[in-house]
């Protein structure tokens, strides 16, 4: 993936590069995470589930992403 293609981001405090181009919902699964079970923090914003795949990736994005887990 060449940078001109590619994005720097932070994602739970680690580097990634990533496609440009993605949508938040996008970026969660090319890292193979389901978007109806995970929570997005981006840039310090929670961000809605409803609006996952409308909001776009950008080049520096900071995220932390939380896990729902099952279970009783």
């Amino acid at each position: 993936m060449s940078d001109l293609q590619s994005l720097g981001i932070r994602v739970n405090g680690e580097h990634r590069r990533i496609s440009n181009g993605l949508s938040i919902a996008e970026m969660l699964g090319e890292l193979g995470l389901d978007p109806l079970r995970v929570a997005v923090e981006r840039n310090l914003a929670i961000v809605p589930r409803s609006t996952l795949g409308q909001v776009s990736v950008e080049d520096g994005d900071e995220y932390e992403i939380v896990h729902f887990v099952g279970g009783g």
